[in-house]
């Protein structure tokens, strides 16, 4: 008798990066999940980013992002990282640039896996290196006037 290890859709799938993008128009949690829906996942992890209203002590206003033209190929480098490290069956990440209010989203990634654990453990991997090695970048404006910029995701 063959394990439960042994079936299809305890692996990896062949091709599980569903969606890579930068944009500059709102990001869409569900289409997101939509993206990472897979009938052999158990678990999908999923991780928002949103515009805090303030930031070290600061009341931030508003914030912009902006990228290096690298960046989306950088998320892809990174969700290959990761798709290869986890049994991933989907995965998806989007990044807003431009302008952004308090609220608005800024990040949504998600991963769908064939238990919780490596869900929970692979979404956590891909936010957390996408906001170390993406060329992205953060300009904050506060209630106060000053304003800074810091490398973000």
């Amino acid at each position: 008798m063959a394990s439960t290890h042994d079936h299809p859709g305890e692996q990896a799938a062949q091709d599980p990066i569903k969606l890579i993008a930068i944009r500059d128009t709102a990001l869409s949690v569900d289409e997101v999940l939509r993206a990472v829906g897979d009938d052999a996942a158990g678990g999908t992890a999923l991780f928002v980013g949103t515009v805090r209203n303030h930031d070290g002590g600061a009341d931030v206003e508003q914030l912009g992002y902006s990228c290096h033209p690298s960046a989306e190929d950088e998320m892809r480098r990174i969700a290959e990282k990761v798709a290869a490290e986890y049994p991933v069956r989907a995965l998806a990440a989007v990044h807003r640039v431009g302008d952004l209010g308090v609220g608005d989203l800024a990040v949504v990634v998600a991963v769908s896996c064939p238990h919780r654990g490596e869900a929970f453990e692979a979404c956590r991997k891909l936010i957390d290196d996408l906001k170390h090695e993406v060329p992205i970048w953060k300009h904050q404006r506060f209630a106060d006037g000053t304003e800074e910029w810091v490398g973000a995701c």
